[in-house]
Parts: structure tokens; sequence; C-alpha cells
């Protein structure tokens, strides 16, 4: 039986952490250990059998095989169902073959299965630039917005012109609790005036406050998209996301 507690002493209960209480290096991590089982890596170079590769992510979809590419260490999260595929592979030279140029026949002759490999850069900022914010948030099936928009399954940010008209906007989706990846696109009319930017960091900004970690993925050598992702604050710190499509049921 516990005693009880002095007069001049008072508990106070344990608060509960709130995200937004919560570093966006702390949000990035908590999400990468829901989406591949654990982080930070293992090892140098890991390879990890999770569960957390059968859900459904953003669109429904199933994702068998993905991963990162840091420079804290590498990690390659696999389904149990693809786990006999990996089980006799080098660590090593399975990730220097997904940063080959020729990737997808490299890691398919080592898996010794049809497959496609894709590898994007991944950023995030701790602070987003402070550009202006032409955009509003609006439902993704605002009638408005053009079609690429309509699969994003959170708010679109967008910005009309004095007609209504759209000029540009940022899709997100939602991965779980913590990430919201952003997607930018602008009208052909209105490209070359800054709006992919600015609408970026403005959804960048309003993410980070709400408690989440924002993330922008581009392929390798996409210029333009470097170019926004620079000026909106999501600087390059070599990571990369790694997804593999294997042709199997």
């Amino acid at each position: 039986m516990l005693a009880s507690s002095p007069a001049h002493l008072q508990i106070v209960p344990a608060q509960p952490v709130r995200p937004t209480d919560l570093p966006v290096r702390e949000r990035l991590e908590r999400h990468l250990r829901q989406h591949l089982g654990v982080w930070s890596p293992p090892a140098r170079h890991s390879i990890v059998v999770t569960p957390t590769r059968d859900r459904p992510g953003w669109d429904g979809r199933v994702r068998r095989v993905q991963g990162i590419l840091s420079p804290e260490g590498n990690v390659l999260a696999v389904s149990p169902r693809f786990a006999w595929l990996f089980k006799a592979v080098d660590p090593e030279g399975l990730f220097l073959d997904l940063l080959a140029s020729d990737a997808t026949l490299r890691v398919s002759q080592r898996l010794g299965v049809p497959l496609d490999v894709g590898l994007a850069s991944l950023r995030w900022p701790e602070q987003p630039s402070p550009l202006p914010e032409p955009g509003m948030w609006v439902p993704s099936r605002d009638p408005r917005l053009p079609g690429w928009l309509a699969p994003f399954n959170g708010s679109t940010l967008a910005a009309f012109d004095e007609h209504g008209a759209f000029m540009a906007g940022v899709g997100v989706k939602h991965h779980d609790e913590w990430a919201r990846e952003i997607a930018v696109g602008t009208d052909p009319e209105h490209r070359g005036r800054g709006y992919a930017r600015m609408l970026v960091a403005q959804a960048a900004r309003d993410i980070i406050a709400g408690g989440g970690v924002p993330l922008y993925r581009h392929e390798a050598g996409n210029a333009a998209s470097e170019r926004v992702a620079d000026a909106a604050g999501f600087p390059d710190r070599g990571w990369r996301s790694i997804n593999l499509d294997i042709d199997m049921p």
C-alpha cells in the first residue's frame, strides 16, 4: 500500500506530449518508425522485415518494399511476404546497386525477380522560407481545381487570380499522423512568377504549426523541383527514398 503524500507535496500527473511541442526532426523520426518499422538505422546498411509494409499507403495502395538512403544510414523495410527474397542478400551490395544508374537491372538480377526501382530525393524543412502567402486552403474537390489535385487525401492550398481562376496549387498526401507530403503544380500561364515556391513554403509553415512534418519528394536531376525546394527552405540533406515495385503477386 502506498503511503499518502505529505500535505506540502503536490502530485502532478504526467501530461501527454502534444505534436506541436516536438521538434520537426522528432516528428520525422516518429513517421519513419511507423513507415519503416525502425529508425534510427540499426546498422550502416539494414534490411528489416516488418508488417508495416503490409499497410495501405495514403492512396490505399500497399507498397511492400520501401526504404531510406541517408548519411545516417540506410534502411530497407520489407513485407514478411517478400522476406524470403532478401534472406541471403548482402545489404551493402544491395544498397550500392540501388545507387547505380542501372539500378533496376542490378537489383532485379540480385534478387532474381522482375521489378522496378524508384529512387527520389526526400527533403524536409526545419524553418520554411519567409515568403509571401498567396494561397488559401480549399477542399480537394473544389470545382475550380484541375483534375491532377483530386486524388490527394488532404486539403489543397491554391492560389487564384482576381477572377477566381486557378493559378497554382499544392496537394497534400497524409501518410500518417505525422507526415504530410507536398506536391505542387502551376498553370502554364502563370509559371515563372514564384507561385510554386511561395505555396510550398506556406503549406510547410501550416503543416508544422499543425504538428506535422512537411515532406517534399522529387526525382534526382529535376532542376525545376530542386529550385522550388531550395527556395522554399527544403535543403538537400542527401536523403533518398526507395520504392521497389516487385512484379509478383
